[in-house]
C-alpha cells in the first residue's frame, strides 16, 4: 500500500470510527473489547482495496458486527463463570480527562467516540444489562435496526441471513426485552430498560442530585443520604473476583446509607469522590489514598436514586484511571 493510499485508508477508518465503536461497545458492553475489535477491523481494512468497495462504511460495519458476534459468543460462555455480578465497563465523561489516543497513537483533539457515545441514552447500564439477555445474533439485529436504523436488506447482508430471518431476530429480541421490562427480578436484572438520565429530566437536575449525594456520602450524613435514596433502592457491585464486592444485591436505602456511612468511618479523609457522568447517567468516581477504587453509576426514578452500580473490577477501571486525575 502506497503512502497516499495508507493515508486515505486511515482517514476513512477514522471518519467511521465513532459508528464502529458505537456498534462494538453496545454489542460487547466493554470498552477494552470494543477497542480490540476495532484494532482487528483496522488490520483487515488495511489489507483491503478501498477503491473496489461500493461502500467503505458498510464493509467496516459488517466486519465489526461479525467480529463482535464471535467475541460475544465467547464472552457469554466466560461470563457464566464470572465471580459475582458482571457489569459493563464504564464510559466516563469528565471535563479534565487526558486526551484520548486513537488507533494510530495520535491524540484526539475532537471528542473521542467514547465521549460522544457516553452522551447517548442507549448505553445506560440498565439498557446494556438487558441486552445481555439476548443471543449474539439477536443483539446484533436488534441494535442495527433499533439503534442504528439500518434497513432489513442491510442487516441481512451484514448477518448473512434472509430478510425474513432478520425480521424474526428483531421480533424475538423485542419480545424478550419486553418480558424483562415487565418482570422486576430481584437480583442482578435491571429495574428498567431506560437510562436514568432520560430526556424527561434535565442534566442540571441530575447534577444537583449528584452534588447533594456526593456531599452526603463524603461527610457521612446518613439522613441526607436517606433523603436522596429511594426506599427500595438497590446496589449491585462488580469486583470480578479480583477485589472484594457484594456477592448479592444490597436492597433498601437504609442499608445502602449504612454502607456509605461505614466506608467514611473506616477510611475517613483517605476517601475522596469526584462527580462524573457515566454511560449517560450521573455517577461518582471514588478514590482511596489517591487511587481509583470504584466507578459508581446512579440511576434515578422520580427524582430519587433507585439503582447504584458499583464497578470495582480493576480491569474495568484501567482506562478511566489513565484518563482521569484524583481529586485535588
Amino acid at each position: 500500500m502506497s503512502a497516499s493510499a495508507h493515508t486515505d485508508a486511515t482517514d476513512i477508518f477514522t471518519r467511521h470510527r465513532p459508528r464502529l465503536f458505537g456498534v462494538a461497545y453496545r454489542m460487547l458492553g466493554s470498552r477494552s473489547d470494543a477497542d480490540d475489535v476495532l484494532q482487528d477491523a483496522w488490520l483487515r481494512w488495511h489489507g483491503q482495496d478501498a477503491q473496489a468497495l461500493e461502500s467503505a462504511e458498510a464493509w467496516l460495519v459488517t466486519v465489526v458486527t461479525r467480529l463482535c458476534i464471535d467475541r460475544l459468543r465467547q464472552a457469554q460462555q466466560e461470563r457464566q463463570s464470572y465471580v459475582g455480578h458482571w457489569l459493563p465497563e464504564p464510559l466516563v465523561d469528565l471535563a479534565d480527562t487526558a486526551p484520548d489516543i486513537d488507533l494510530f497513537g495520535h491524540a484526539l483533539l475532537a471528542p473521542s467516540p467514547e465521549a460522544l457515545l457516553e452522551q447517548h441514552s442507549d448505553v445506560s447500564f440498565a439498557y446494556l444489562l438487558l441486552l445481555e439477555r439476548l443471543k449474539p445474533e439477536e443483539r446484533a439485529a436488534f441494535l442495527l435496526r433499533e439503534v442504528f436504523d439500518n434497513d432489513y436488506p442491510d442487516i441481512a447482508a451484514i448477518l448473512q441471513k434472509s430478510e425474513a430471518g432478520c425480521r424474526q431476530l428483531v421480533h424475538r429480541a423485542r419480545e424478550r426485552l419486553a418480558r424483562l421490562e415487565q418482570s422486576d427480578q430481584r437480583g442482578a436484572a435491571p429495574r428498567k430498560p431506560l437510562p436514568a438520565a432520560s430526556s424527561t429530566v434535565s442534566r442540571e437536575a441530575h447534577d444537583t442530585l449528584l452534588q447533594k449525594f456526593m456531599q452526603a456520602v463524603q461527610s457521612g450524613e446518613r439522613e441526607a443520604m436517606l433523603g436522596l435514596l429511594a426506599e427500595d433502592a438497590r446496589l449491585i457491585g462488580d469486583g470480578g473476583g479480583k477485589v472484594a464486592s457484594f456477592p448479592h444485591p444490597l436492597f433498601s436505602g437504609q442499608r445502602i446509607s449504612w454502607l456509605y456511612y461505614a466506608n467514611i468511618r473506616r477510611f475517613g479523609e483517605r476517601i475522596a469522590y469526584r462527580p462524573a457522568w457515566i454511560n449517560g447517567s450521573p455517577g461518582l468516581l471514588r478514590y482511596v489514598d489517591g487511587k481509583l477504587e470504584s466507578a459508581q453509576v446512579l440511576e434515578t426514578e422520580n427524582g430519587l436514586i433507585a439503582e447504584i452500580y458499583v464497578v470495582r473490577n480493576p480491569d474495568k477501571l484501567a482506562a478511566i484511571a489513565r484518563q482521569t486525575l484524583p481529586p485535588a
